[in-house]
């Protein structure tokens, strides 16, 4: 394979490298989703970050339905609801006066099959200690303050340098360092995009002065271009400061420059702004990397794809990627299933990227509404190589192969129970069809309308592997994708 940087920024043979299965690169989301899930499973991973710490500022602070699950799972979801909260109604403002309020999101009831429909608000900082306190009672950790300047990799593995500390070998790595990636820009992956709005936009996490405004509404001052939003920041006293600035407009982002801005589009005076914990001005802007493996290095989240900050899809995209890549990682390291599996990571996860880069261009131009689309329960692999469904005839609402494998609980089956954990679960819907021992959990439930009766594989990220009427194909299915011991 070919080296991916400059000769000298790589470690000689004579030194001694620390020795891991992953390194993963970037603590964000992703990367601490990433290293919790490979944690749980037993691989020896090792998570760097360059900062002294965890990201400070609230930017994704939208937790999408799905991503819920995928917290359900990891064991995160109830640390998570202790301090998240609910997405507080608009309320639009005129002269000082309230002129009305609108939801963002258009309401979805739950269902047995979906229990969550529900996008709950947590400032990304927050999300990321939860999953940074679960990694450690995994046995895992961050290590700050590595920032990667060298990368080069072989027929077995990849070689880091890093600014401080010694070098690092694994046998993968994954980039989650991201939209800047030092990783990709190493490894000389291209990332196609555009520019969504010329303006520039300035976000904040500020503290208001008590009764400035009240904490049960998203408060917006809309004036043309001028834009002022502070949304109150669940489980924090905190709210978020978005501005919106035409082109070419030079941003001040101080506690100072905050007031001004502040004063000038609302009712409030500048001293109404007590500090600015958290700021950051950007472009929004879309892009999507070439591809998303190159060798033994893998790119996840905002390396390889960064969205609008409408529809709050970035970061549940980058966590669904993680949940996504954990498992197959696992299961190549351990023996179980050969290294093509990786592909189907690129496979799967870049066009679902694109779907949702799409998405959230199109909600930030006010073209979709916020709602089931958002949601990400409707997405799913059904073109992926790993998707087989061997049923004729089916209806076109049917469940198939590669869709979300949805909740239940039927003949005292919890279904997300039962799926919970690093494994594949062999299911058997209102049928008393013979289940070959595929060495995974299987469970037999009575009919279920959200599956229809039959036989189903479904995945360790949730998503139904295999299905059919009876198991006829089944073990040949898992031989192919080393289901068995997984």
């Amino acid at each position: 394979m070919p080296v991916s940087a400059s000769p000298e920024s790589v470690p000689s043979e004579s030194a001694l490298p620390e020795s891991v299965d992953v390194l993963i690169v970037g603590a964000g989301p992703t990367g601490l989703t990433l290293a919790l899930d490979l944690a749980r499973r037993g691989v020896r991973a090792l998570l760097v970050e360059r900062a002294a710490e965890l990201f400070p500022g609230s930017r994704g602070k939208g937790l999408q339905p799905r991503t819920l699950e995928v917290l359900d799972d990891l064991g995160v979801l109830a640390g998570v609801r202790a301090v998240a909260g609910r997405y507080p109604a608009n309320l639009f403002w005129k002269d000082g006066e309230p002129q009305g309020e609108r939801r963002m999101y258009d309401p979805t009831e739950p269902s047995e099959a979906e229990p969550y429909t529900e996008t709950l608000m947590l400032p990304q900082w927050r999300t990321q200690r939860v999953l940074y306190g679960r990694l450690r009672e995994l046995g895992g950790d961050v290590d700050f303050g590595r920032e990667l300047v060298g990368l080069a990799q072989d027929a077995d593995g990849v070689t880091a340098a890093f600014a401080s500390g010694g070098p690092v070998r694994a046998r993968w790595a994954v980039a989650a360092d991201g939209g800047r990636s030092t990783v990709r820009r190493l490894l000389g992956i291209g990332m196609a995009g555009e520019d969504i709005d010329p303006a520039t936009m300035l976000v904040a996490d500020v503290r208001l002065a008590d009764g400035a405004l009240d904490r049960d509404h998203w408060h917006v001052f809309p004036a043309g271009e001028d834009l002022l939003a502070l949304c109150p920041l669940a489980g924090t006293d905190d709210f978020q400061l978005v501005a919106r600035f035409p082109e070419g407009t030079a941003v001040d982002a101080s506690l100072e420059g905050i007031r001004k801005v502040v004063a000038a589009r609302s009712h409030l005076a500048a001293g109404h702004v007590v500090d600015v914990r958290w700021a950051s001005e950007f472009r929004p802007r879309t892009g999507l990397a070439d591809r998303f493996r190159d060798g033994r290095v893998l790119l996840a989240g905002d390396s390889a794809h960064v969205h609008s900050p409408a529809g709050a899809q970035g970061l549940n995209t980058s966590i669904q990627d993680a949940y996504n890549l954990a498992w197959k990682l696992a299961a190549v390291l351990s023996g179980a299933a050969p290294e093509a599996l990786l592909d189907t990571y690129e496979e799967e996860r870049r066009a679902n990227a694109a779907e949702m880069l799409d998405l959230s261009t199109r909600v930030h131009r006010g073209q979709v509404r916020r709602g089931r689309a958002t949601q990400q329960l409707g997405l799913g692999y059904r073109e992926s190589t790993l998707a087989e469904d061997t049923r004729a005839g089916l209806p076109a609402d049917a469940l198939r192969a590669g869709d979300r494998a949805p909740d239940g609980r039927r003949g005292g089956v919890h279904l997300f129970d039962a799926f919970r954990g690093p494994h594949w679960t062999l299911l058997a819907v209102g049928t008393d069809a013979d289940l070959p021992d595929l060495g995974v959990p299987a469970v037999r439930i009575p009919p279920y309308e959200a599956y229809g009766d039959g036989v189903f594989l479904i995945r360790p990220d949730g998503y139904v592997g295999w299905a059919g009427t009876t198991a006829d194909g089944l073990e040949s299915y898992a031989a192919r994708h080393g289901v068995r011991g997984a």
